[in-house]
């Protein structure tokens, strides 16, 4: 008998169990938070790549465990199968961590050891997610049904603890640490491998106090072989052959009536999984497009908090934990009070239709979200914008007919407010603007080339000796800084170079209007930044606050006798806060409580105790194809977010009322009068034979 915890009922080898879960799922959870950015950041893949390269890795955790099941059972057993398969998980993370550091090999080395990572532990992670819960179960003796129940809660709790606080800290790791000059993913990345390591070591620890019940073969591929032992039968069957009442009992020739009839009633709960992938593809898009849509979102929460993107799915385990005990405690009975029979297929489909309204929230923020994104130029379409450093104002007017995109006068030193757009008719062309001071009949005419889908800044100055207009045409960067950072560049008026110190290295800002290098920073007020001229002479700018995901130009000219900043946003900043999320992750995990937890309580009270397995399979497997479907749409759906959005509610509220005409039908079972109907089978074929005995008895005597 092992070592009891506190003179209580429960195995102390529970604790290295709860433990090694705990380290697991801080692991997989902590890793998986930062995958979406670090493909868009690191990998610089653009956002639909690495959305279908995200669920492609998700589906497969969730493929693997199939696998991981039919060698715990049929041939390894659960404790070697946890330990072969946790090696093989800390193999995955430390590829995947190495392939995170930028001193090692080229983007291709990256991209490679990326995926070798990703790929072992997909078949890490899913190989054990069968076996760990199922082997602390076999720690209890049979009689010890309330403490088994316990551990569960426990174990459940020691999942979305180790989820919880991943997803809190590994961003940190990720955003707040620098190494090799930028984000740190290898550490972000690192530190969940090496609490897979602790996970591995602990649970190594406790071998010798575990009860490992031997492998006693696969359910799942009895079920497999009886299938298919009934279609091949029904297929080689003659019109001569006996009618059978349904596909199945072909199998009877091989296989017990009473399998046979298990395997028909897990087939009618897999029926009714057929629709739910569908809600899956939903849900799972917490760490894929949710995640991006936050990096486009103003990320304060108060003065000086600050919550980064991929923090944003942490609310969804934290809530988890909270809605559980309201929903069993509170909102089921009151519902139940109404005389409201909300059965579990209802339940099912309610959470369906909250995590379709989640994602209509989705894309009213998605709407608002795009309004600060400058939008790129088409076919045949280039976008420009002009900075006027002259002293007085000016007039523009394209040499070409049609649309005039410059139709006001451009005012000294004004923020364009807006690229505006130029229609080239062809994948380049030459342009030329004509330029003329207000007040003067003298005009200039500026000839440039314009490549299409491509964006400019035109910057007209004077020119340094007598009058006239000088002219530079700058190519921009109009899209946002992945991670929410700012972007900012210099044009200095001043005949010297100078040195801007926004950090200990300065910025080297040429004189005469050159544009300086794009420079990328974190959110803050820069409100003293030191400016200074090789002649000694030096001032404070004032450049206020670099917001989120905006780009700046700030010209450098002296008045008065100090160095100012004269401050253009070329992209508008994030301007829709990322508490605005917060509805949808609530409504997506109202929808997770009714569907998922009611989902797997239904299915395991419709079927045998001893199919478990193949439902737990089965909704797995549902998972998987659910990551399917946001892989295909990704890839090839081409559409805008908001419109990909609505697309996937308006499939899931289609699936949820196929689902509903499925549930109508759907009659409830009690597996249990499986057992007695069985039961008295037996006892009438016994009484049968007791009486046979006793008639031969007689007939031998006469």
């Amino acid at each position: 008998m092992g070592k009891k915890l506190c003179g209580t009922n429960y195995p102390l080898s529970i604790a290295f169990i709860v433990v090694n879960e705990f380290c697991e799922r801080f692991s997989y959870y902590g890793m998986r938070a930062v995958l979406t950015l670090y493909f868009v950041n690191y990998l610089h893949w653009d956002r639909d790549l690495s959305t279908a390269i995200y669920h492609a890795f998700t589906s497969l955790c969730y493929f693997t465990p199939v696998l991981g099941a039919l060698i715990a059972d049929s041939w390894l057993g659960k404790f070697k199968t946890i330990i072969y398969l946790s090696i093989v998980y800390v193999i995955g993370h430390v590829v995947k961590s190495v392939g995170a550091i930028p001193t090692v090999g080229d983007t291709s080395m990256h991209i490679a050891l990326s995926m070798v990572g990703l790929i072992l532990i997909a078949f890490g992670t899913g190989g054990i997610k069968p076996c760990v819960a199922a082997f602390g179960g076999d720690q209890f003796e049979p009689e010890h049904v309330v403490e088994t129940r316990k551990f569960f809660s426990i174990f459940y709790m020691a999942i979305n603890a180790g989820s919880v606080l991943s997803m809190i800290v590994t961003p940190i790791l990720r955003g707040d640490v620098k190494c090799f000059g930028d984000d740190c993913y290898a550490l972000a990345f690192g530190v969940p491998a090496v609490l897979m390591i602790a996970a591995l070591v602990v649970f190594i620890s406790g071998s010798g106090m575990y009860k490992k019940v031997p492998p006693e073969g696969n359910i799942l591929m009895d079920v497999c072989k009886c299938i298919g032992f009934a279609i091949k039968n029904r297929f080689r069957s003659s019109k001569h052959d006996v009618k059978r009442k349904h596909w199945l009992d072909w199998a009877e020739e091989k296989y017990s009536k009473r399998l046979i009839q298990e395997i028909k009633m897990v087939l009618r709960v897999l029926t009714l999984y057929l629709p739910l992938p569908m809600f899956w593809a939903l849900f799972d898009q917490q760490g894929s497009r949710w995640t991006l849509q936050a990096t486009r979102m103003n990320m304060a929460m108060g003065e000086g908090f600050t919550v980064k993107p991929d923090q944003m799915q942490m609310l969804n385990a934290l809530l988890i934990l909270i809605f559980v005990p309201i929903f069993d405690c509170i909102i089921y009975p009151l519902v139940g009070l109404c005389r409201v029979n909300i059965t579990p297929l209802r339940k099912m489909a309610c959470g369906m239709i909250f995590a379709a309204i989640a994602f209509g929230l989705a894309t009213l923020v998605e709407i608002n979200v795009v309004k600060s994104v400058v939008e790129p130029a088409g076919p045949g379409e280039s976008l420009v914008q002009v900075y006027n450093l002259m002293e007085g104002d000016l007039s523009l007017s394209l040499s070409v007919t049609g649309s005039d995109p410059f139709k006001t006068p451009i005012s000294s030193f004004q923020d364009p407010q807006e690229y505006k757009t130029l229609h080239l008719g062809e994948h380049s062309t030459n342009l030329t603007i004509h330029i003329r001071s207000l007040g003067s009949v003298n005009h200039t005419e500026i000839t440039q080339s314009y490549t299409e889908q491509r964006a400019y800044s035109l910057i007209l100055y004077p020119v340094a000796s007598g009058n006239g207009i000088e002219h530079d045409l700058v190519e921009d960067n109009i899209e946002k800084d992945p991670g929410g950072n700012a972007f900012l560049r210099f044009i200095s008026t001043l005949p010297e170079n100078t040195s801007v110190y926004l950090t200990d290295v300065p910025i080297n800002v040429q004189a005469n209007y050159i544009m300086s290098p794009i420079q990328n920073l974190t959110r803050n007020r820069y409100t003293r930044v030191k400016c200074e001229a090789p002649s000694g002479a030096f001032s404070y700018l004032d450049l206020g606050l670099l917001d989120f995901g905006a780009s700046y130009t700030f010209i450098l000219k002296k008045e008065g006798g100090n160095f100012v900043a004269a401050r253009f946003e070329d992209v508008m900043a994030n301007n829709v806060n990322i508490a605005w999320q917060i509805p949808q992750y609530v409504l997506i995990t109202v929808g997770e409580v009714m569907f998922s937890i009611t989902g797997l309580e239904f299915s395991y009270s419709q079927a045998p105790a001893n199919m478990k397995s193949v439902l737990q399979a089965g909704w797995l497997l549902t998972v998987a194809f659910g990551n399917v479907i946001v892989l295909i749409v990704a890839e090839g759906g081409g559409l805008e977010q908001w419109a990909e959005f609505v697309l996937f509610a308006c499939l899931l509220v289609a699936v949820c009322i196929i689902f509903s005409v499925m549930a109508y039908f759907y009659t409830y079972v009690d597996p249990s009068q499986l057992d007695r109907l069985y039961q008295e089978d037996a006892a009438k074929r016994e009484s049968e034979d007791e009486l046979k005995m006793k008639v031969t008895e007689k007939f031998t005597k006469l």
